[in-house]
């Protein structure tokens, strides 16, 4: 519980500076020059370079508490999933992505391959980190989610249709943004870290606006920064 307010022990600004700027970097596109301006301009003089290193050190310490931390809401029982093409140092790679019914990420993992055993490697990760089987898994037709399906024996209904995955492909729309953002990944960790925090704030903001009034999304915005402060460990100043 004291681990992260050791971490940021040391650094010479402000607990809630450090943590606002990895928010802008993972929450928005943005390059670490423009998160430098924007903090500028409120009267903060940090470089770039500083920021970067901010992301680099805590954003992999922020994950880790929110995995020791429960979720808010509940995990949803419809998996779906997807694959996309990403090249990393001009080597092709794999980006394998879950989201649920409500466009809440599970997990990702990135691989060389999109085979059946990459396809069984990432159930088996989706499936360790959920703790439960779902009830349903959508995918496209790709023959390795099928046979990886097969020798897992999952007990869940497997839906291969090419429309009804679209939510799923939908959700790598903004990793093509940021990748384009910062001139691509370095590595494969260097991604594998990266979206992962991606997702985790993603899913903290994920209000689902267009299905809540007015009120009750201000209500659940309000909750979701406190969530974030609390994950962050910082004062509260939201009212």
């Amino acid at each position: 519980m004291n681990e992260l307010p050791i971490i940021y022990k040391g650094y010479r600004f402000p607990a809630e500076v450090i943590s606002h700027a990895v928010w802008l970097y993972h929450r928005f596109t943005l390059s670490f020059r423009d998160i430098e301006e924007i903090l500028f301009s409120r009267g903060i003089d940090v470089t770039f370079e500083s920021i970067r290193q901010w992301c680099l050190k805590l954003a992999p310490a922020y994950s880790k508490r929110r995995k020791q931390k429960p979720s808010r809401g509940t995990q949803g029982d419809i998996w779906h999933l997807d694959e996309v093409f990403i090249k990393i140092k001009g080597e092709p790679h794999y980006l394998w992505r879950a989201v649920d019914q409500d466009g809440d990420v599970i997990d990702i993992l990135v691989q060389k391959k999109r085979d059946t055993q990459a396809a069984k490697r990432f159930f088996r990760k989706l499936l360790k980190k959920s703790g439960v089987s779902p009830n349903q898994i959508i995918t496209d037709k790709l023959r390795s989610y099928g046979a990886a399906h097969r020798e897992l024996n999952m007990g869940a209904i497997h839906v291969s249709d090419k429309y009804r995955n679209n939510r799923a492909e939908n959700s790598h729309q903004r990793t093509r943004q940021q990748e384009r953002q910062i001139r691509r990944f370095k590595s494969a960790g260097h991604a594998q870290r990266f979206l992962s925090m991606h997702g985790m704030i993603h899913n903290i903001f994920n209000l689902g606006r267009h299905l809540n009034s007015a009120r009750c999304f201000r209500e659940l915005r309000v909750r979701a920064f406190l969530d974030w402060r609390d994950l962050s460990q910082v004062a509260s100043n939201v009212c």
